[in-house]
């Protein structure tokens, strides 16, 4: 989800003069964050009686469910990536503002921003800069939750936007390159590629990667020895795909296994360094690729910043109509509200881009709501299964009701309800032909290394760790 995150508010001064100028009259909804949940909520809103303003610090909406196929080189960046003004422009009262927000003043009804290098000072008068509101939608995601592990924040590759995803990719064909062109690095841990968090994101990343290899030495001509490349993926669990029932999990365990992949579970990462992963039992793999699929937080993010109450991992606590208690003009949506499936259930809505969609949907509704003077209604989330990819031919797909599909018939499930979610008719038929032409092929792919400087490689030439 396009996340709206929160810069060190040490050099922040007086904003500049200068903005958006607003008509009172009408009434003005300002949605922070450009991902699932929010285009949704715009999408509802669009062509209605309310002046819309779209907010993201990026001007694409990412498809993340397929950030893992950018990082493993399947697909191209822009192949899950679509311009937000390509998704909203057409609707006339709806305008999309590039910007990082410092931060909200809720009495005041107020958005400010941070831009050029300059902010807002906490409690200042507001300036013409900033973006007021009558009503606001907090769909501003979520960041990686590394959980206090030493070492972690700083040496782990996390997959949550799509610069994460390059990085990612251009980290791990730097690896195969270096391990072919230097042989002593094929069994120092440059090819062992560890996976922690054994959710889907896990799941499918370890699999990516398992046939990024295989197609290294089948197509690409590279030389090391496969069998000194390893993938292990870590959970401190005793299961892997927590959210899916026990036939799933057994499943993706053995799929997994079958394919070369280490599953280590009820194991716990105790520090990361530069080259090594060290587990809770004294274990040390030597690697320097870390991928973080632990988990998210709302800390760090806008939401956590304006003294709403928050629940689990910074999550906004929000009502069944899901605004902000205290704010009747707030809501809440996405991973940055912690929401009840129905009113009546105690059960917390997961982190998923189906909750996103429909909480923005939900929430535009009630704004419109709100503007025509009638009750707000509560949300009802309904579940339309989740999935997992291990690869080719390789899928999961538990649905609310009927059987669980597995293998090949679970693959084409998930391909084509990808399909269907991926924003923008180029991108699906850019999807369709890559992904159908691998399939025929295995010589697709942009394994391509792009946007490095002379400072990508240290004093020796060799890759260095992230920083």
């Amino acid at each position: 989800m396009g996340d709206v995150s929160i810069p060190d508010g040490s050099d922040q001064v007086q904003c500049p003069q200068g903005g958006p100028v607003t008509n009172g009259s009408t009434h003005q909804v300002v949605i922070l964050g450009a991902g699932f949940g929010g285009i949704a909520a715009a999408k509802v809103l669009a062509n209605q009686p309310v002046v819309v303003t779209l907010v993201d610090q990026r001007n694409y909406h990412t498809f993340q469910p397929l950030l893992y196929e950018v990082a493993t080189a399947g697909l191209e960046a822009g192949d899950v990536a679509y311009p937000v003004r390509a998704i909203v422009g057409r609707a006339p009262n709806i305008h999309f503002r590039l910007g990082t927000v410092t931060g909200i003043q809720r009495q005041e009804r107020v958005v400010c921003f941070a831009e050029r290098g300059l902010g807002h000072i906490a409690n200042s008068e507001p300036c013409v800069n900033d973006l007021p509101f009558d009503s606001l939608i907090v769909s501003s995601g979520a960041v990686a939750n590394f959980f206090g592990i030493p070492g972690a924040e700083e040496f782990a590759h996390p997959l949550y936007t799509l610069d994460d995803a390059r990085n990612l990719r251009n980290h791990i064909l730097l690896c195969l390159e270096e391990a072919d062109g230097q042989r002593a690095h094929a069994s120092d841990g440059t090819l062992n590629f560890v996976i922690v968090g054994g959710g889907p994101t896990g799941v499918e990343v370890a699999g990516a990667i398992t046939e990024l290899l295989d197609m290294a030495i089948a197509r690409d001509g590279f030389r090391f020895d496969r069998s000194k490349a390893r993938v292990v993926l870590i959970d401190g669990q005793d299961h892997l795909l927590a959210p899916f029932l026990r036939s799933a999990r057994n499943y993706a365990m053995s799929t997994l296994r079958n394919r070369r992949v280490e599953v280590r579970l009820g194991e716990m990462v105790s520090s990361i360094g530069p080259g090594s992963i060290e587990l809770a039992d004294g274990t040390v793999i030597p690697t320097r690729t870390a991928i973080w699929a632990g988990g998210v937080t709302v800390l760090g993010t806008v939401a956590s910043t304006f003294g709403a109450v928050s629940c689990r991992n910074g999550r906004l606590r929000v009502d069944h109509s899901l605004r902000v208690p205290g704010a009747e003009a707030i809501f809440a949506i996405g991973d940055a509200a912690e929401m009840r499936v129905s009113p009546d259930s105690d059960d917390v809505c997961p982190q998923l881009a189906q909750v996103a969609i429909q909480s923005g949907r939900h929430a535009g509704a009630q704004v419109l709501a709100l503007v025509d003077g009638i009750p707000t209604a509560p949300f009802f989330f309904d579940d339309r299964g989740i999935m997992a990819t291990i690869g080719r031919r390789a899928a999961v797909a538990q649905l609310p009701r009927g059987p669980i599909l597995k293998g090949t018939l679970g693959w084409l499930a998930w391909f084509a309800l990808h399909l269907v979610y991926l924003v923008g008719f180029r991108n699906r038929l850019v999807v369709l032909v890559n992904w159908t032409w691998r399939y025929l092929s295995w010589t697709s792919g942009p394994r391509v290394i792009v946007g490095l400087r002379g400072s990508n490689f240290d004093s020796n030439g060799s890759l260095p760790v992230r920083k």
